[in-house]
């Protein structure tokens, strides 16, 4: 609990390390919690792991509350087991490999869903056996194309899993809502501003899925959130709006107008005179092991995530510039809709418009006052990314976009694990029925991330008080005054006693030297022990406030327990 510093593990930097890009990641590394041992991968150091301590106490008490059980899964894995569930090749690039002395495929595990559902074939038989939950806190490892941001974009983290068994799916809704009320305390307990947010299920599979997203001017993902109806959701699922507004507008006789050396959505409309407005764009897509056009109008942008889903694809892929050519007969630039032999999708905006603008499958050359029965399509959909001028698709109000760091997920699985691996209980009616799942993530390492990301100033980290790696650090001006050093261990001893955690930093160092490290590494609360230690007077200062009390050394410990209470 306690730590005298002078001879300890324990250094700061006084300049912004140059390969580290978020506040995050540049004050960990300056305070000496984190250090990069090479690109996405960071060691823990004592101050850095305390914090990562803390957080998972913080965890372990609320997943204990709801009965939740701890186990332990092994990192290294058979890629049989992803194969079995069909997910070795949803992950891709992004699983690391390996062969053992008898050449046997394994994987570092990426994520442990696999493994859960085989865990619980040995205890689930019968509906009495359920439902229950059990969970994990252990590494994991994906080999991002492009780490970044600190312990925001990784390649080792560490991750809390947890997994809840039930008959059916009202027991999943039930595990479901426990879960994720949990997991709201967990982030309130911790300090962070969230936001909860519809997103795609991805990789997991499953009916549902949620992230808890924490608001950041850093965070990778984009959120939209309507302030009026509480609607929230991440940018990749985002609705948009219905337009259902027909115009009265004739139809005109498609016309095909040369368009030299333009190819772009704005040279086209310069060149033409045009509205953007009026233009259609068609963008070929590799989807599997098929190619589809999609069609969104020209101001917009085709939501890769949306198509993935509508066509139930496990890999969606813009064409290559040869297969583009391959496909319209033309340079890219110039695709258009009419008379394409690969199926066509078109959004659902793209439906109310007529006389529109497209590329005519023929270099420098476009359509004009192009219509719906110009053409083949297969469906139509809403398959474009929300923009900041739509509304609200549930109430029609403004929209607010902010960024977002994912540190938190929920999964309603269903039974697509279950019937990989034969999950199977027997009902009242003795009928063998599959075991409806639930998914539960936490980033640990995006948490102590994003805590920074929200709690700082320009001299360093502002840890919450139940996180912080110390609660408290004594400072000692002048460590050669034995009246000091002697105040100071007093104190330091009565905090150990009281449970407080202390740091005393006895350093041969200047004041100020001290000062500036204790605000960097974001101790919440600084006693000063100085000159006025003569008059049994010494300094109390909390980090999140600019003002110091004086206060006799003996009553000290009252108020510093007055301060944690209130926090």
């Amino acid at each position: 609990l306690n730590v005298k510093l002078k001879n300890s593990y324990f250094y700061t930097l006084r300049e912004d390390p140059k390969d580290e890009e978020s506040t995050s990641g540049s004050l960990l590394t300056r305070s000496g919690m984190i250090k990069k041992t090479s690109s996405g991968i960071y060691m823990y150091l004592p101050l850095g792991y305390k914090v990562l301590k803390n957080i998972e106490k913080i965890i372990r008490e609320e997943l204990e509350n709801i009965d939740c059980g701890e186990l332990l899964m092994p990192a290294l894995v058979t890629e049989e087991t992803f194969e079995q569930s069909g997910r070795k090749k949803a992950f891709g690039k992004d699983m690391f490999s390996l062969k053992d002395r008898y050449d046997k495929n394994y994987c570092l595990a990426p994520t442990h869903e696999e493994l859960f559902t085989i865990a619980a074939q040995s205890r689930i038989k019968s509906y009495k056996d359920l439902p229950f939950s059990i969970y994990q806190i252990q590494d994991k490892f994906r080999d991002e194309a492009r780490s970044r941001y600190g312990l925001i974009r990784v390649r080792e983290f560490l991750m809390k899993d947890a997994y809840s068994f039930d008959m059916d799916e009202k027991g999943l809704n039930d595990s479901y809502n426990e879960m994720y009320n949990a997991y709201k305390k967990i982030f309130t307990r911790l300090g962070i501003t969230f936001a909860i947010v519809k997103s795609d299920t991805g990789a997991m599979g499953g009916a549902l899925s949620e992230e808890f997203q924490a608001i950041t001017d850093i965070g990778e993902d984009k959120l939209v959130i309507c302030d009026d109806c509480g609607y929230a959701s991440n940018i990749d699922v985002a609705s948009c709006p219905t337009i259902t507004e027909i115009t009265d507008e004739k139809l005109n006789t498609r016309e095909l107008i040369k368009t030299p050396a333009v190819g772009t959505i704005k040279e086209v409309s310069v060149y033409l005179n045009e509205s953007e407005d009026k233009f259609v764009k068609t963008l070929i897509y590799k989807v599997d092991d098929n190619y589809y056009a999609a069609l969104v109008k020209g101001c917009h942008e085709v939501n890769e995530s949306k198509l993935k889903k509508l066509l139930n694809a496990e890999e969606v892929e813009l064409a290559s510039a040869e297969k583009v050519e391959e496909i319209t007969g033309a340079r890219v630039g110039f695709a258009g809709p009419i008379g394409l032999e690969v199926p066509v999708i078109i959004d659902n905006e793209v439906s109310n418009m007529k006389n529109f603008i497209t590329g005519a499958n023929k270099t420098d050359y476009h359509y004009k006052n192009v219509n719906l029965e110009d053409f083949n399509y297969i469906m139509t959909s809403d398959i474009r990314l929300i923009t900041e001028n739509d509304v609200c698709p549930n109430c029609g109000k403004k929209l607010v976009f902010k960024n977002g760091i994912e540190i938190g997920n929920t999964f309603k699985l269903g039974t697509k694990y279950s019937e990989s691996f034969n999950l199977t209980y027997f009902n009242k009616q003795n009928e063998n029925m599959y075991v409806p799942m639930g998914c539960y993530g936490i980033g640990i390492g995006r948490c102590l991330a994003s805590v920074v990301e929200q709690n700082n100033d320009e001299n360093g980290i502002i840890w919450p008080m139940e996180i912080a790696p110390f609660k408290v650090a004594i400072v000692v001006v002048n460590t050669e005054d034995e009246a000091q050093m002697d105040a100071a261990n007093y104190l330091y001893n009565e905090l150990r006693k009281n449970g407080i955690s202390t740091i005393l930093d006895d350093r041969e160092e200047r004041v100020g030297i001290k000062f500036n490290d204790m605000d960097l590494i974001g101790i919440p609360i600084r006693i000063t022990v100085g000159n006025k230690i003569n008059d049994q007077l010494v300094e109390i200062k909390e980090r999140k406030k600019s003002t110091f009390e004086e206060i006799s050394m003996y009553d000290a410990i009252n108020k510093i327990e007055d301060i944690i209470d209130g926090e």
